[in-house]
């Protein structure tokens, strides 16, 4: 039997989604087992007693929404941020003209090869000589840098509209920052969805920066969870690690199904020349 190309092209997709989904569905069954269940051998696939009392003593057994809302504060606040100051710096380079701006637009790019560890060390010296340490600042100065990566799809998205939408504005006397708010902002939508969901997300996410930058009372829920769940000995709570992720993962998840629309779009629209 001869499988149509189709055919081939779902099982490929179908096993990629096995793929993706197999360390979530782990963490799912994971969180479900109790503690004699993690140290079983053989390993037991499905916890034979189930234990969702996990849910709870993960969330009550520090302030679990306190440290999610302090993530919620500094994501939001990158995310909006970032998303304005990049949507700005792509009309720039789209619409503008100025000596060097392919050149400048290039070094831009070449930044996201660097990464976010190489950063750190002289990021905190900075921030520590200007007292910024322990502070939200340093999420407030990177939102207003915008995101490289961002940047470039706006400047593709903005690169792409009428040349005639610009040319009537001027003639009716329209200025750069209207036509900006007026004309270009509001028509990139998508653009403005896939980027409050790429940067909400990454800051949400990120460990690194808030151990580094914040003390334990002021940091992110991401740091909380990694070193939060333990036992009298010690040890490492598996089982409420794994409740305590799976919650901590439903706010991205809210926001791409509220904007996943946005998302598809913006991603097919900016990737045209």
């Amino acid at each position: 039997m001869v499988l149509s190309r189709r055919s081939v092209v779902y099982m490929l997709l179908v096993s990629v989604l096995v793929l993706i989904l197999s360390p979530f569905a782990w963490l799912a069954i994971t969180a479900f087992k109790d503690a004699s269940e993690l140290r079983a051998v053989p390993i037991h696939w499905w916890p034979h007693h189930p234990s969702p009392g996990n849910f709870v003593k993960a969330l009550t057994s520090w302030d679990y929404f306190g440290y999610a809302r302090n993530s919620l504060t500094i994501a939001t606040i990158y995310a909006v941020l970032a998303t304005f100051a990049s949507a700005w710096a792509g009309y720039g380079f789209a619409r503008l003209e100025a000596p060097g701006k392919r050149v400048i637009f290039g070094v831009l790019l070449s930044t996201m090869m660097l990464p976010q560890v190489m950063t750190l060390v002289p990021t905190y010296l900075l921030f520590a000589k200007f007292h910024l340490i322990n502070t939200y600042m340093p999420w407030v100065l990177w939102g207003l840098c915008g995101m490289p990566y961002l940047i470039f799809l706006f400047r593709q998205f903005f690169t792409n509209m009428p040349k005639e939408l610009e040319e009537a504005a001027i003639v009716d006397g329209c200025g750069q920052m209207r036509i900006f708010w007026r004309i270009f902002l509001p028509q990139s939508w998508p653009v403005i969805a896939t980027s409050l969901i790429l940067s909400f997300s990454w800051t949400w996410g990120d460990w690194l920066a808030p151990a580094l930058l914040l003390d334990t009372g002021r940091t992110t829920l991401a740091v909380q969870l990694a070193t939060g769940y333990h036992n009298a000995h010690g040890g490492t709570l598996n089982n409420l690690v794994a409740a305590g992720t799976l919650v901590y993962v439903v706010p991205v998840l809210v926001l791409f199904l509220i904007l996943q629309r946005g998302f598809v779009s913006g991603i097919a629209t900016s990737g045209l020349k």
